[in-house]
């Protein structure tokens, strides 16, 4: 469609279970772009963790051709993002894709954690907003207070709010029109040099790296020689297409089209999200704005349960790394563990669904440590190291001081559990900003927390307290000094690598029990006494006692003189003595199993 006044570039931004994916079905049912016989929920949504999670992992782009009540035809793209803030660089990408962006909100549940900072993302593109209330027809719907609270916590207007039901269909029509009326068309020069918007990738064992873009300025062809201008590599373009939703090759896209291009790239690390693409023999010489590499918050080792399984586990990270540019792994070796990997996530779900796929496609028995931030050591001539694994801390002495990633993080939640929540954050050394009541039943709490202090039990804590009706959403906002310590666990008196970690000097005691009484109930008992301590610069701040074996030696000695037992008994405390020198401590794997468990 030549015409850039009859396209529209938008998106559906929602929280999770909210009917995003719900609606998008009946967008394409009323453009009829999927034939009937292959009608499906969630269409979008191909991958089965996403439909069994329902929620959205990957952006799935589609183009429709929709004809307005005028009778004029235009040609929709619409890009399904991940909802997720794991995401977040992912779904920023998107958005500068886009024109527009569809709120839903569940006009039962109302305003949620998610559609707030989902809403900040889209209104930092400077994207038009066009709030759609959802499951209007549900008995619980409170369309009056939802609009309200859109208003009052998003500051959107809602004069003229579209009232729809998804499921049903019902109010479809006016969203398609409001979309045409509302949302504007992209601005782009038809005939400049080709720019090029990466926003995704992904990769084809037959084809090669697919790669998703939104043309910007100017036209792509097949044959064409193309520049992504991060690395400054040039690529052939072997085919260009169009999503409908699946991959349908066109001959070329101009400016405001979005779909794909494969080209002569065999490796998805060369593509980088929110790259600019554009023509080796007429180069642009301004990158789109917005670039930056991704970087992973989560770090965790991976290692085989059976060692034997380390060149398959390597093989499956290769694979998964295809599909997903944002993780990161590099091999690592443990003296408790073995060999395996340390892998960075983008945040605690992506590290999830990561580890999920790793057992269900490709089959794989693993055990992950305990997961960790990117800390920021300053050294005292003023160097600063990024660490990401305790094992790599420097030397004490030449540390000045350690900071920390913060988050900021937004908790919805009932108004009768709001003092249990606060005292939750405070136990995870966070600090409420403020305070923003929605309706009579509900409270937004905003809070700034230490991005590893939410990585293991705060969102299990967060739902148990709440009952299930707390949502929880969070956004990165830069490192902060605090008094971090390294802490050391160690069994018979040497360091167990595997189950160091970085800690806040208040919390390290309690932590440090944990982890030694969860020890002591997995290490089988030995026939000398084990201790189990946990350390800070050698100081011993925690212990627990595996208590020996004893082995009755005076069984034989019935009746007669008691001096002949106490011989025996000395003897043995002897051979006690003397086997504690030479004895090793052998820790099995169910026991870094059962511990990382009761840690995480």
């Amino acid at each position: 469609m030549s015409d850039l006044s009859h396209v529209r570039n938008f998106c559906i931004i929602a929280h999770i279970d909210h009917g995003k994916s719900t609606l998008a079905d009946r967008m394409l049912d009323v453009t009829q772009t999927i034939e009937a016989r292959e009608r499906k929920e969630q269409i979008l949504d191909s991958m089965d963790l996403e439909r069994e999670r329902g929620i959205t992992i990957k952006a799935h782009p589609v183009t429709m051709r929709y004809q307005a009540e005028d009778g004029q035809l235009f040609q929709f793209n619409l890009i399904d993002t991940p909802g997720h803030v794991d995401f977040s660089y992912e779904v920023s990408r998107s958005l500068a894709a886009c024109e527009g962006a569809l709120l839903v909100v569940d006009a039962a549940q109302g305003v949620e954690a998610q559609t707030v900072a989902n809403t900040h993302l889209a209104l930092e593109q400077g994207l038009t907003i066009i709030p759609v209330l959802n499951k209007i027809d549900l008995p619980s719907a409170d369309v009056p207070e939802v609009i309200r609270q859109i208003e009052e916590v998003l500051s959107i207007p809602m004069d003229d709010c579209l009232k729809v039901s998804a499921k049903t269909g019902m109010g479809i029509g006016p969203v398609m029109e409001a979309i045409v009326k509302q949302i504007p068309p992209p601005r782009g020069k038809v005939d400049g040099p080709l720019r090029a918007l990466v926003f995704d990738s992904t990769y084809d064992a037959f084809r090669g790296v697919i790669t998703y873009v939104r043309v910007i300025d100017g036209a792509l062809s097949k044959g064409d020689k193309i520049r992504l201008l991060s690395t400054g590599k040039d690529y052939e373009v072997k085919e260009t297409g169009i999503f409908t939703p699946k991959p349908l090759a066109v001959n070329s896209m101009k400016a405001g089209d979005v779909g794909y291009l494969i080209g002569n790239i065999k490796d998805t690390a060369e593509i980088k999200i929110g790259d600019t693409v554009t023509r080796t023999d007429r180069p642009s010489k301004d990158p789109l704005p917005g670039f930056k590499q991704v970087q992973p918050m989560v770090f965790s080792g991976i290692y085989p349960v059976n060692t034997s399984d380390y060149e398959k586990l390597k093989a499956s990270l290769d694979k998964l790394i295809l599909n997903d540019s944002s993780f990161h792994y590099q091999a690592e070796s443990s003296v408790a563990l073995g060999l395996g990997f340390r892998c960075g996530f983008l945040g605690l779900l992506h590290m999830e669904i990561i580890q999920e796929r790793l057992r269900r496609e490709y089959d794989m028995d693993i055990i992950t440590t305990y997961p960790g931030v990117i800390y920021q050591v300053y050294l005292t001539n003023g160097e600063m190291v990024e660490v990401d694994n305790p094992a790599h801390l420097p030397e004490i002495t030449s540390i000045d001081h350690i900071e920390e990633p913060k988050v900021n993080a937004f908790i919805i939640c009932p108004n009768e559990f709001i003092g249990d929540i606060m005292q939750l954050v405070m136990d995870k050394r966070g600090e409420l900003e403020k305070t923003d009541t929605l309706d009579s039943r509900r409270v937004m709490l905003t809070c700034n927390i230490p991005l590893n202090e939410i990585l293991i039990d705060f969102h299990d804590r967060l739902k148990s307290i709440s009952r299930g009706y707390a949502s929880m959403d969070y956004e990165h906002i830069g490192y902060f000094e605090d008094h971090l310590v390294k802490m050391d666990i160690m069994v018979h008196g040497e360091v167990v690598d595997a189950f160091s970690c970085i800690v806040h000097r208040d919390k390290a005691v309690e932590r440090g029990r944990q982890m030694c009484k969860a020890l002591k109930e997995v290490i089988p008992s030995q026939m000398f006494a084990v201790p189990i301590q946990a350390a800070i610069q050698k100081q011993i701040i925690a212990r627990e006692t595996i208590r020996a074996l004893r082995k009755d030696v005076t069984a034989k000695c019935y009746g007669g003189d008691i001096t002949r037992k106490r011989k025996l008994l000395e003897r043995q405390k002897e051979g006690k003595k003397r086997m504690k020198q030479i004895g090793k401590v052998s820790i099995p794997q169910e026991a870094f199993i059962s511990v990382l468990k009761s840690t995480n």
